[in-house]
């Protein structure tokens, strides 16, 4: 089971069950207090771990008070964000796995936001961080255009099926960049006349359709999207 919760103006945290044993993950918790209200609703669960996608402030500052509050010890991270996120005592890399009661996690690094950006893949659902939005991608803060490129042609490699669960709800504005991009594009337009807020999950499927982003074809068309979006006014 997989419960979205609204943090801050735009994020989004996840709290992920189990559903045999209630073991419960909570990833890129930006604030303690929604994620605590979430889980009292949920009820019979059992918190053991934080997943971090990376290391900006608004993915990982509830760690602290959650990790007091639940008692929680596993904080996992990938190994170059070491010192960067509050809490973290697991250190990821590529390919990695790990397990939480019945459900098997493996690790995608996929610098570009970040340069320690990884994806937490389960059998139907991947998250994504900032790396891939729906319709959209992170800005370049630590990577380089060749490794945002890279890292989302590595997630349009999952199945077509997985439900992709991202950092933030960009959805509609970065729908109007799509359009901007791709005027003649018919899946833009026409999910554009349908999406609904809070709009995640989306799926690789979709997003391999509607994304100018994972769409680019190049390094250098990527890079030249991702100016054209930082400076886009829409």
């Amino acid at each position: 089971m997989i419960t979205p919760v609204p943090c801050l103006k735009d994020n989004y945290a996840y709290i992920v069950t189990c559903d045999a044993t209630k073991l419960t993950a909570i990833v890129d918790p930006s604030e303690a207090a929604p994620v605590l209200e979430a889980l009292k609703k949920l009820g019979d669960v059992k918190p053991v771990a934080i997943w971090n996608t990376h290391h900006h402030w608004d993915h990982v500052g509830g760690n602290e008070e959650l990790c007091k509050a639940l008692g929680i010890e596993d904080v996992y991270g990938h190994v170059s964000d070491k010192g960067r996120i509050a809490k973290q005592s697991k250190f990821l890399e590529e390919n990695d796995n790990f397990a939480m009661g019945e459900l098997d996690a493996s690790i995608l690094h996929i610098p570009g936001h970040t340069t320690g950006a990884v994806a937490y893949v389960l059998d139907d659902a991947v998250f994504t961080g900032d790396t891939l939005f729906i319709a959209g991608c992170g800005r370049l803060f630590e990577g380089t255009p060749a490794m945002m490129f890279d890292s989302l042609k590595k997630l349009a490699g999952l199945d077509d099926s997985t439900k992709v669960y991202c950092g933030h709800e960009y959805t509609k504005a970065n729908l109007v960049f799509a359009a901007h991009v791709e005027p003649d594009n018919a899946d833009v337009k026409d999910y554009a006349s349908k999406v609904k807020v809070p709009s995640v999950p989306s799926t690789i499927g979709l997003e391999k359709r509607i994304n100018p982003f994972v769409r680019a074809k190049s390094v250098e068309e990527l890079a030249s999207r991702r100016s054209a979006k930082d400076n886009f006014k829409g």
